[in-house]
């Protein structure tokens, strides 16, 4: 499968699509507002029009790849599980039902598992073997590729977010999984719990300048976010870490920590130490990777 890809990235709260040449390189781009009142084929529909539209109605797709916020059962080419997308979309998402409203091959993936393809094959993991790609936003989510082969099974996996770091807190009946103490989310609930008001990039200057509150609630979320990226070097032994999203990508604050937890706790007696880096592509390693989705899975 060659040419031109339609990548697109599907979100709760804003859907993107991208025309993506085989080398990577996005040559357009359009953004628009889930719709939560509109069926979603249509929607789809005419998000993929959009693009044709904006791009001079250049040509037709070789493939389109559709990464999706949930768990993919990737044998049966379908979505089952997305809490995040509109009520209803989740079963009209499968490979099959999409096939019949446009004319090329339709893949269906999980969006860690296609940002992992994208660092893997075009940003930082480019010159690494077995990479692992962990994603910190407003969730923790995960994907292995080894070998520029996804790794998967029948379902999606590395689903590394929703697992217990914190058996103390499992047994209260408190948050206790990466994502829950680790995300986006917790640094939010960290921030409120110190009377600090600012999210986002104002709260992450904040940290830079060195206020102490603002430090404690960084520090406290790198360091569970951290524990999860030690649990995936111990699960894959990957050459390198590669580390994305809108809380992970911010440098040295995030990549230090992670490294250092990960050569404290991470494997012992490797022959070479496990790289931790900073993600290269952005907000778009999704929309990237979906140029080398088929080769990632086996379908050249």
């Amino acid at each position: 499968m060659t040419g031109t890809v339609l990548s697109v990235d599907l979100g709760g709260t804003n859907m993107r699509a991208a025309v993506v040449e085989p080398d990577g390189q996005v040559t357009l781009r359009v953004s628009e507002p889930t719709p939560h009142d509109a069926p979603c084929p249509a929607a789809l529909e005419l998000l993929m029009r959009s693009v044709r539209d904006r791009g001079g109605g250049r040509g037709t797709f070789g493939t389109i790849v559709i990464g999706v916020p949930g768990r993919v059962n990737y044998r049966a080419g379908h979505l089952e599980h997305a809490p995040n997308l509109p009520v209803g979309w989740a079963g009209e998402l499968t490979e099959a039902k999409l096939a019949v409203h446009f004319d090329a091959p339709v893949f269906l993936a999980n969006d860690a598992d296609l940002a992992a393809v994208g660092e893997s094959y075009f940003g930082a993991g480019r010159p690494f073997t077995d990479v692992v790609y962990i994603t910190i936003s407003t969730g923790i989510g995960a994907g292995v590729v080894f070998d520029g082969r996804l790794v998967r099974g029948t379902r999606s996996l590395a689903e590394i977010g929703h697992t217990v770091i914190a058996l103390d807190r499992l047994a209260a009946g408190e948050p206790s999984t990466a994502e829950l103490l680790g995300a986006g989310r917790a640094l939010e609930r960290y921030a409120n719990a110190a009377g600090i008001a600012a999210r986002g990039a104002e709260l992450v200057e904040l940290v830079r300048s060195g206020d102490a509150e603002a430090r404690s609630a960084w520090d406290r979320t790198i360091c569970a976010s951290a524990t999860a990226v030690v649990n995936l070097t111990h699960v894959f032994s990957p050459d390198v870490i590669v580390i994305g999203g809108g809380v992970g990508r911010n440098g040295a604050l995030v990549i230090e920590p992670v490294a250092a937890m990960v050569e404290r706790h991470g494997p012992r007696g490797l022959d070479q130490p496990i790289v931790v880096l900073s993600a290269t592509l952005g907000d778009d390693p999704g929309l990237v990777g979906a140029a080398a989705w088929p080769r990632a899975i086996g379908r050249r």
